[in-house]
């Protein structure tokens, strides 16, 4: 039985034609120089392929993650997330979104809000209130 056959190789093809964003683009963390693609003020800290193919379901664009590829500059850098900003009759999917650009910023301002994200905040503000203070020790000379 040929799962994969013409029709995957077909669907490959499509993928290729599609945008690709790594999530370097959108770390604040970065400078230009590494790569960071949008402004610091609206990029977020350290996004992963995960958080970014979710928003873009969020936002109802297509979009494939690709973790066997690197970024070119930093080849640490895992992953990146292939995303369909406009259909082959050149119309755009999302008609609120139509450059790769206003892609970013409007994932960058999802990514905070990622449910994965959130839970770790939670999880780390009730370890941390958890914790006794210690007694403070004293100067001795």
């Amino acid at each position: 039985m040929d799962v994969g056959g013409s029709g995957g190789g077909e669907l490959r093809s499509t993928i290729k034609k599609w945008k690709i964003i790594y999530p370097v683009y959108l770390n604040s963390k970065k400078t230009v120089a590494e790569g960071r693609r949008i402004a610091t003020a609206k990029a977020c800290p350290d996004p992963t392929c995960i958080e970014i193919a979710d928003s873009c379901a969020y936002l109802k664009i297509p979009c494939a993650i690709e973790l066997d590829k690197a970024y070119p500059r930093d080849f640490f850098q895992v992953g990146r997330v292939r995303v369909q900003l406009a259909n082959d009759d050149g119309t755009p999917v999302n008609p609120a979104i139509k450059t790769k650009k206003q892609l970013m910023i409007q994932i960058a301002e999802l990514v905070p809000k990622h449910h994965g994200r959130t839970k770790k905040q939670e999880a780390a503000v009730s370890s941390s209130t958890g914790t006794t203070s210690k007694p403070k020790k004293k100067n001795r000379k």
